[in-house]
């Protein structure tokens, strides 16, 4: 099994796009996270769905997590406020790695050992040519895990 034949399409958003609409787009797909490409289509990061929801959380309750217990429901329903006006470059860590990258001829071990060593939910599988990067599509660590199971049975 290759990576070619383990990746399949995903949600990409932009270091632009607005963070409310990346925020709906991971809810509405149930998405461990979303790969964020540049302008030409080449990733550039991994936006996990724990970064978006570490922002929706105010600091102070971070800081005290029993301080979570005080706060009324009324008052947490607006916590998607938080994303208003950013965008998703907004919502990177300062200090966001390069996503992990497979190529098409790797091997599902091959990939599945650079998920584990970056702790990464997903893996884009890119072919290089002429014009630069292409993305061929994502693998998820839960499709990888299916894959592999089926491999079992």
């Amino acid at each position: 099994m290759r990576a070619r034949d383990l990746a399949v399409e995903y949600e990409t958003v932009g270091l632009d796009t607005d963070a409310l609409e990346a925020a709906r787009l991971m809810a509405r797909h149930r998405l461990p996270a979303l790969l964020v490409v540049d302008e030409s289509g080449a990733p550039k990061a991994i936006l996990p769905a724990s970064q978006m929801i570490k922002i929706l959380v105010p600091a102070y309750v971070i800081e005290d997590p029993t301080l979570a217990a005080v706060v009324d429901e009324r008052h947490a329903d607006r916590l998607c406020q938080a994303l208003k006006g950013r965008t998703v470059r907004d919502c990177l860590s300062k200090s966001v790695p390069a996503p992990p990258v497979a190529t098409p001829d790797d091997t599902a071990l091959e990939v599945a050992a650079l998920m584990a060593q970056v702790r990464s939910p997903l893996v884009a599988v890119v072919e290089k040519d002429k014009a630069g990067l292409h993305l061929l599509g994502v693998i998820t660590a839960s499709h990888l895990l299916d894959r592999l199971l089926g491999a079992v049975s």
